[in-house]
């Protein structure tokens, strides 16, 4: 049903200068489809133009994690001419057989996808590749167009009303900045003096399959939102990871990441298992009677602190810069009273509340529509047209 097979992109060495074209980045392509980031000015040639995208365009990564390779969105006009890279590939189907959105439809389905990563290759599981072949012979369900374009209408409704909450999870989000920024103002003081002891980094074990009784933190734990527990590992229970195991309210940093996410900082959320933190990560414990630990995890989000944190940050990669104890200790924060730090607090957990329902009404709605796509990408349901 594809015009032809698939087609992968082309990398030309990024340049820094602006030059007419763009390339995707990798990351453009999400469990949700397209989305533009991660963009590169290219050398504009004769080469890269035969690689320009069209809206509407199908693309598929071809290499990434186990967790991300192959997935699927349709390319949207951002306004400049764009390329996709070699770790991806363009589908085109036969227009008489299949309809694009369709196609990315059923890419996107949980059997679909399944049948993907089983199929990916790679001597590590950060980075696994599918080939032209293995796409090519996917079974998918193909339906009249006629019932393409339905299943299309059903799911673009549910992408409307999706598109509706992540707009007011973003407003949400900058309200919450705005807050955050306007309520931690005080009189500044050097962190270091308001610890009860230096940051005190993590300890990283190699990770076992069998339950131990003991996981440790994963990096992406610390995320712009505040503390999520994913990426837990399984690591062997001994006296010194024990050493490094977290209470419920501990309050986390990242000591090395990207610059972007270098010194996040967040507090550590029971869930329900042994957890200690990574050697990537470093505790902070604030003396209470001066600091609330909940103040200062604000104010360490806030863009001021931020931007400090993001100077003193070092390294020879911008993929990859560390932050000292002693840079996290000379850090000048703000530091009104403690009745003041309570109000900030109740201020952006009243925030906090709003986003938390928001973000749940979109995980049920997301739930929902995939458990639809799937009803009808199966044909144990149909669109009702009335």
């Amino acid at each position: 049903m594809l015009e032809s097979p698939p087609k992968n992109g082309y990398s030309p060495k990024d340049v820094p200068e602006w030059t007419g074209l763009k390339a995707l980045g990798l990351g453009c392509l999400t469990p949700r489809g397209f989305a533009p980031n991660q963009l590169k000015n290219v050398p504009d040639s004769a080469m890269a133009r035969r690689f320009t995208l069209a809206d509407g365009d199908l693309l598929m990564s071809r290499a990434n994690t186990r967790e991300l390779v192959g997935l699927a969105g349709r390319f949207t006009q951002i306004g400049v001419a764009c390329i996709y890279p070699d770790l991806m590939m363009r589908l085109r189907p036969k227009a008489e057989q299949c309809l694009p959105g369709y196609l990315e439809i059923v890419l996107r389905s949980a059997p679909v996808r399944r049948a993907v990563q089983a199929g990916a290759r790679g001597t590590s599981e950060s980075m696994v590749k599918i080939s032209a072949s293995l796409v090519e012979g996917l079974r998918i369900p193909l339906p009249p167009l006629s019932e393409q374009r339905d299943i299309i209408a059903a799911n673009e409704a549910f992408e409307r009303r999706i598109g509706a909450l992540e707009r007011e999870l973003a407003k949400l989000a900058t309200l919450r900045r705005g807050i955050v920024d306007e309520q931690t103002t005080g009189p500044d003081a050097r962190l270091g003096d308001l610890l009860t002891e230096s940051p005190k980094n993590g300890y990283s074990a190699s990770e076992v399959h069998e339950w131990t009784g003991m996981l440790v933190l994963g990096l992406g734990c610390l995320t712009n939102d505040g503390f999520v527990p994913r990426q837990l590992k399984r690591i062997p229970k001994s006296p010194l990871a024990e050493r490094f195991r977290l209470a419920d309210g501990d309050l986390l940093m990242s000591r090395a990441n990207t610059r972007d996410l270098v010194g996040l900082a967040a507090r550590f959320r029971d869930v329900g298992q042994p957890c200690s933190y990574p050697d990537l990560m470093m505790r902070l414990r604030p003396d209470e009677d001066r600091c609330l630990t909940a103040y200062l995890e604000l104010v360490l989000g806030s863009s001021r602190v931020r931007r400090d944190v993001q100077a003193g940050a070092r390294g020879t990669s911008e993929s990859m810069v560390k932050i000292s104890a002693g840079t996290v200790e000379s850090l000048s924060i703000p530091l009104p009273t403690i009745e003041e730090q309570r109000k900030a607090v109740d201020a952006v957990t009243s925030v906090d509340r709003r986003v938390a329902t928001v973000r749940a009404l979109l995980d049920k709605l997301r739930v929902t529509q995939r458990a639809v796509a799937e009803d009808l990408l199966s044909g144990r349901s149909r669109v009702n047209r009335t």
